[in-house]
C-alpha cells in the first residue's frame, strides 16, 4: 500500500515522546543480495528457507528465495487485479493476504498448489503466526487474532505510551512478541500480544545507505527470523537484505 507521509505526522509525535519504552538501534551483522524489483510485503523463514510476498498491481508474487544469492528459486505470480500483501505458513498451509480485494488465498505450503480463497472483510497488510493462530494487521492500530479458517478470535488494540499506534504493517512473531514495521517510517515496534502495549521501538534509520538508493527505493518493510534466532530486515525495492542485531543507542 501507499500512503502520503502527512498521514503519519500525528503518531510520529507520539513516537518521539514515548516514555517507559525500551529503545534500540540495529547493527548490521551481514548483508545479502535482494531483488530491487521486489515490493516486499511479507518476509519469513519456514525451516531453513526464506519466503517473500510482493505487492503492486500487475507485479504481485510469492517467492521462495535463496538467502545467500537473493536468487528466486520458485515464483508464483498473481493476476493483475490482485495486490499481494502479508504471508505466512502454518500447519502445512501458506496464507497470503490481499490489500483491498477482500480475499485471502490458501495454498499447500510444500507444493504451492492453490487450495482455496477466503472472504476477508478488511484491508490486508501484515500477517504472522505464533504457531497456532494467525495475526493480521490492516493499517490501523488493530491486530486481528484469527483461527486458521479465518474466524476472528480477538482483537489486539496497539498502544504506544497509552495512545493508539496506527500504520502497523509487516508482522513477525519473535520470542513471544509481535514485531511490526510502522509504515512510511524507519521504525519497528515490539508489541506485547496480551496487552497491546509497545514494549520497545527499534530505530532502523540509515540501514540502507544512501549510495544504494534509487528513485524506485521505497520504505523499510520486511522482518524475518530464522530457526537460529537471526533477525533479517529489508525494504520495498531494496537491493539488500540485512541480518541485524539490536544495540542500545
Amino acid at each position: 500500500m501507499k500512503l502520503r507521509s502527512v498521514f503519519v505526522l500525528g503518531f510520529l509525535a507520539c513516537i518521539s515522546c514515548a516514555a517507559g519504552v525500551k529503545d534500540y538501534k540495529v547493527s548490521v551483522v551481514a548483508s545479502y543480495p535482494h531483488d530491487p524489483d521486489a515490493y516486499t510485503q511479507g518476509l519469513f523463514f519456514h525451516g531453513d528457507t526464506l519466503y517473500e510476498s510482493t505487492g503492486q498491481y500487475g507485479k504481485s508474487s510469492f517467492r521462495r528465495v535463496d538467502l545467500q544469492t537473493g536468487r528466486v528459486i520458485k515464483k508464483m505470480d498473481f493476476a493483475d487485479k490482485y495486490f499481494g500483501e502479508g504471508s505466512v505458513m502454518l500447519d502445512g498451509k501458506l496464507y497470503i493476504l490481499t490489500w483491498t480485494n477482500k480475499v485471502a488465498f490458501v495454498y499447500d505450503a510444500a507444493t504451492l498448489k492453490y487450495e482455496r480463497t477466503w472472504s476477508y472483510p478488511r484491508e490486508g497488510w501484515g500477517l504472522t503466526t505464533d504457531g497456532e493462530r494467525l495475526y493480521a494487521s490492516d493499517g490501523t492500530n488493530k491486530i486481528y487474532v484469527l483461527s486458521p479458517d479465518f474466524k476472528l478470535q480477538r482483537t489486539i488494540f496497539v498502544k504506544l505510551n497509552g495512545r493508539n499506534l496506527r500504520y502497523l504493517n509487516e508482522l513477525e512473531w519473535i520470542d513471544g512478541k509481535i514485531w511490526a514495521n510502522v509504515y512510511t517510517t524507519d521504525l519497528i515496534v515490539v508489541i506485547n500480544p496480551e496487552t497491546g502495549e509497545v514494549d520497545a521501538r527499534i530505530d532502523c534509520s540509515g540501514l540502507l545507505p544512501g549510495n544504494l538508493r534509487t528513485p524506485d527505493t521505497d520504505v523499510l518493510n520486511g522482518i524475518a527470523v530464522d530457526g537460529k534466532g537471526r533477525i533479517f530486515l529489508t525494504g520495498k525495492n531494496w537491493p539488500r537484505l540485512y541480518e541485524v542485531k539490536l544495540v542500545k543507542p
